[in-house]
């Protein structure tokens, strides 16, 4: 079976290319452990190829007038949506995707470049008056060479979010993808290329994170950084850009709240909370899984969660973790959990039952009976997996929710949207909807704390991108 997977390449200066030392790595489902595909295991060299060819396209691609690269992200965002039967087969295949979110998430990716093909033509500097005797005046320049570095868990998604602004600021891209899911971003280089994106502007190369994500954010000629992931391997990317002096965007997780008080919607605050499991069985950085509770009402709410997470079935309501180190990580914090006394009311285990023997599901779980000190209320499980605590005053709430080294969002559910807008204004994170407040591409997104530095998404993003000059001229 593996002798017929299909293999893909990198993606360099326009085209596919194969690794220079020959070799590729297998990607396997989460559903089954089955091998899917192939991609190239890169290399220092394929790294220094991908970048000098971004090097050599970023000059001309800065110079493009707004009007024309805005013209070419939204080609990019009409080509993503012509291919998305394909992009929901692959990311299903590797990344265990259910089809319907899985293509919600790759059609917001479209999004990404339609807002960003659409507001880049609003990139302005200012002018300040410094008498009738000068202009002077400041502009936004590309940066150059820009390194993206995406997780497995939204990889067309999050490259997306990245390469975007980036390319809309006028800079060039090189991506490197997670190893477990490459192959919709390599399918990203080539709807590039039919929408007319000159060569080099994007360059995908594949591989492991010692191998090709190093030697990328250590490339002399990279100038930027964007790195979504771990906060470790956000911390070791953030000493080599300060190092090198080169600014670094790190997204690096949560563990954030979701606030509900005795007077809010139970029932759309157990969907709400619900959700945050069920979504990529909550492998999502940005999901409330610390459930705090006004105690009044904890019992209840857990109870109505409970009946929502009951019926839903593996493989037809969410997928599976998507790689075995985070299956083993999410079943050995909950076995940890339980030795420090918390409580499964619902779910706590891998299933055993009506599911592929390999896959790697676990079970949306509900743990009472923490305590805020407890591993599982203080560290990110990236899994299927709600910690209820209850809280009495509203300032409780607010100081369980900051106690957290991570910041990156929350939730407020309560019966009075003034009140629920204070808490937000309380609330240490860098985003916080109120009553299921909406957010989308055009809400910046990032973190306060451990949660990174930095803002993805929004007009903050595009400015995000790029350098300011000043420039003043003397009139006499």
């Amino acid at each position: 079976m593996t002798s017929t997977i299909p293999q893909f390449e990198h993606w360099i200066d326009g085209h596919p290319v194969p690794p220079v030392s020959g070799r590729h790595l297998d990607s396997t489902s989460p559903h089954d452990g089955e091998p899917v595909l192939r991609i190239a295991d890169g290399s220092a060299e394929d790294v220094e190829r991908a970048v000098l060819a971004a090097h050599r396209a970023q000059p001309a691609w800065g110079r493009t007038s707004t009007a024309e690269r805005s013209r070419l992200l939204i080609s990019v965002a009409a080509g993503i949506r012509e291919n998305i039967d394909r992009l929901v087969e692959l990311e299903c295949a590797e990344g265990g995707k259910l089809p319907v979110p899985a293509r919600m998430e790759l059609l917001i990716a479209a999004d990404y470049f339609d807002y960003y093909g659409s507001i880049v033509r609003t990139l302005a500097g200012d002018t300040i008056d410094q008498g009738p005797q000068n202009l002077t005046y400041t502009r936004h320049e590309p940066y150059g060479v820009v390194a993206v570095i995406t997780p497995w868990n939204g990889p067309l998604n999050q490259g997306s979010r990245g390469i975007a602004p980036a390319l809309a600021a006028g800079n060039t891209v090189v991506l490197k993808p997670s190893e477990f899911t490459s192959a919709t971003s390599l399918e990203l280089g080539r709807i590039t290329a039919e929408a007319g994106l000159p060569d080099g502007v994007l360059n995908i190369v594949t591989g492991l994170g010692p191998a090709v994500g190093v030697p990328l954010v250590s490339h002399p000629l990279v100038r930027r950084i964007s790195f979504t992931g771990s906060a470790a391997t956000g911390r070791a990317i953030g000493r080599i850009a300060a190092e090198r002096v080169v600014p670094a965007a790190l997204e690096l997780g949560g563990k954030s709240p979701i606030l509900v008080f005795a007077d809010a919607d139970l029932d759309a605050a157990a969907r709400a909370a619900a959700m945050s499991v069920l979504v990529n069985s909550g492998q999502v950085c940005s999901a409330t899984t610390r459930l705090l509770v006004e105690r009044g009402v904890q019992d209840e709410l857990v109870r109505r969660i409970g009946a929502i997470l009951d019926a839903k079935r593996p493989g037809e309501d969410f997928g599976p973790i998507v790689t075995p180190p985070q299956f083993d990580k999410v079943l050995g914090m909950l076995a940890t959990a339980r030795q420090e006394g918390a409580h499964a009311a619902v779910g706590g285990h891998e299933y055993e039952d009506g599911v592929p023997e390999r896959g790697l599901y676990v079970q949306p779980t509900v743990l009472t009976d923490v305590k805020p000190d407890m591993q599982v209320a203080r560290e990110e499980v990236f899994g299927p997996v709600l910690v209820a605590m209850p809280f009495d005053t509203e300032d409780e709430a607010v100081a369980l929710a900051n106690a957290t080294e991570y910041g990156l969002a929350g939730a407020v559910w309560c019966g009075d949207a003034a009140r629920g807008i204070a808490l937000a204004h309380r609330i240490e994170a860098g985003q916080v909807a109120v009553n299921g407040g909406v957010m989308g591409v055009e809400t910046p997104f990032g973190g306060y704390k451990m949660s990174g530095i930095g803002r993805e998404k929004g007009i903050a993003a595009l400015y995000e991108y790029t350098q300011l000059k000043t420039v003043s001229v003397a009139l006499r």
